[in-house]
């Protein structure tokens, strides 16, 4: 049972609420960090230990059917060699069955077990990554060079250590533009390893390894555990560098903030939602998800927030502002920043209310709250992308962590979300989603006759307006269309025009003979009056 699915709901103050244990937010290993819906709800360490225990038994799976398939083989070709001829074409259709499966099988191990199988060409491989990559290399936008130049002045102070951890980031750039044919998931894990071996080695005090070792999943171009020709030279002929002290944990988080920023500023359109994955059909689905539950009211949330008090109203709009800034960033970090301050302005808005600080069970609904509010773009991808390719560490702990958590859970409650869940019926459920009526609508016409004219009122405009967002809809679809027909049509024009003019090209023939004067066949010449001639007066 996955994290999200263990979410529990309680009865509070006689109404439904939303309740989640913190216990179910942290790994369900038992390890202390947070926990992901996308690992399943284990951590990154945790996910990482089980993701390699899963593959190494995939590989000796696959490797024992190649196997067994081989042996197969072989038997079936030593068998035909004493068969008649008659048996041949049997004998051929088996071979080639055989060999289409086997060759289907191996080409899966041979993808596993390439960088151990390659080792005579370890060197070649290494050549080829050191020539510069044609994206590397190409003009980068303005944003990469100045995130290129912060880069390179933060590790000046750090001097020799802050080389080789340049040196290692270029390496590992340019073996990612190597794996690009590679699924999103097997690039991800290359970012995870290499992060984990930075930050392992800055904090190992003694190694006489040189700096080197980038992750075995991470880059194949470096897993034979040769330096690169360039680092052993820089090192001396014994290719093993003097050790370096240990960095200062604080120090090191700082430098894997830095290290982030850099690849992924460089690596983010090429990961983010890539073609290769569904993230893009997840998106629509969960902003199609949301649109339909615009009709969900705070007050069946439980949502403990008074937007009527201007205070709450504009921690609402900057919280909704926040969320739906995180798609403009590029960077993991940066969009968990995001996360962060919308998470900081959740809290202020209800300690305003309630005058007293907030609860995790207050923080849940409200967020969820946010999120049906401001249904922010890409929010799937968003989230695949901070969790493929964020600094592990900043998911594991921290405040960053626990509402990125939290996130994940109000996405997967709407995604599950039903009458029981807001405490309705199913036929009110039924009938609010279809468009049919709204809860504002039906508790207009349940109003007493003394009501507020001024409160009816404002309902009856936020109904009208919400029939004018469907029509708009409705136009917007139709203009669309409409659209897509003048473009055909326009296209249609030109194509039989284009037919109509090679088929009957226009030919200019040049004048046989000077034109005429204009008034050389006029016969009543001789009648016209003479010109007018000046006169001078005298004055």
């Amino acid at each position: 049972m996955s994290m999200v699915s263990r979410k529990k709901m309680s009865l509070k103050s006689e109404r439904r609420g939303i309740h989640v244990d913190q216990s179910d937010l942290l790994c369900k290993k038992g390890c202390g960090y947070y926990g992901n819906p996308a690992w399943q709800g284990f951590c990154s360490k945790c996910w990482r230990e089980e993701y390699h225990k899963a593959r190494q038994k995939q590989i000796q799976e696959d490797w024992e059917l190649a196997e067994r398939l081989q042996r197969e083989e072989e038997e079936a070709f030593a068998s035909s060699q004493s068969s008649q001829g008659a048996q041949s074409l049997t004998f051929s259709k088996f071979e080639e069955k055989k060999t289409n499966e086997k060759t289907r099988k191996v080409t899966t191990v041979k993808k596993f077990f390439s960088a151990s199988s390659r080792v005579g060409s370890k060197k070649a491989e290494i050549q080829e990554a050191k020539a510069p990559s044609p994206s590397i290399n190409r003009q980068t936008s303005i944003e990469t060079d100045r995130v290129s130049k912060e880069f390179i002045e933060f590790l000046k102070t750090f001097h020799k250590t802050g080389q080789e951890i340049y040196k290692q980031t270029k390496l590992f750039l340019e073996g990612m533009h190597y794996k690009r044919d590679l699924s999103i998931e097997e690039q991800s894990e290359c970012a995870q390893d290499f992060y984990h071996n930075v930050a392992e080695r800055m904090q190992t005090r003694g190694k006489e390894r040189r700096f080197h070792h980038v992750g075995q999943a991470g880059l194949e171009l470096l897993t034979s555990g040769d330096p690169p020709a360039s680092a052993s030279q820089s090192a001396g002929n014994t290719g093993v560098e003097p050790p370096h002290p240990a960095v200062p944990p604080e120090r090191v988080e700082k430098i894997m903030d830095q290290i982030e920023k850099y690849i992924m500023t460089r690596l983010y359109k090429y990961v983010f939602c890539p073609e290769t994955t569904d993230d893009e059909k997840k998106d629509l689905a969960i902003q199609k998800r949301i649109r339909a539950l615009r009709w969900v009211t705070p007050q069946m949330l439980c949502v403990p927030v008074n937007e009527d008090i201007p205070e709450v109203s504009d921690m609402v709009v900057k919280a909704i502002t926040d969320i739906i800034e995180m798609d403009s960033k590029r960077v993991p970090r940066d969009k968990l920043a995001c996360i962060t301050k919308c998470s900081k302005h959740i809290f202020n808005a209800i300690k305003i209310t309630k005058n007293e600080p907030a609860s995790a069970d207050d923080f849940l609904p409200t967020l969820i709250y946010i999120v049906l509010k401001g249904n922010p773009p890409r929010l799937q991808s968003n989230i695949q992308y901070i969790t493929r390719f964020c600094n592990p560490s900043r998911l594991m702990t921290g405040e960053d962590g626990y509402y990125f958590t939290n996130l994940c859970c109000a996405v997967a409650f709407i995604e599950k979300l039903d009458a029981q869940s807001l405490n309705l019926s199913q036929e009110d459920f039924d009938r609010y989603m279809s468009g049919q009526t709204s809860p504002r609508k039906q508790e207009a016409e349940s109003w007493s006759p003394d009501a507020c004219l001024g409160v009816k009122q404002m309902y009856k405009n936020l109904d009208l307006l919400s029939q004018l967002n469907e029509r708009q809809e409705r136009i917007m679809n139709e203009a669309k269309k409409l659209e897509k027909d003048l473009i055909d049509w326009t296209d249609g024009i030109a194509r039989e025009v284009q037919d109509i003019v090679e088929k009957y090209p226009l030919e200019i023939k040049p004048p046989n003979q000077p034109l005429a004067a204009i008034d050389s066949e006029n016969v009543e010449n001789d009648k016209l009056p003479p010109p007018l001639q000046p006169q001078v007066y005298a004055g």
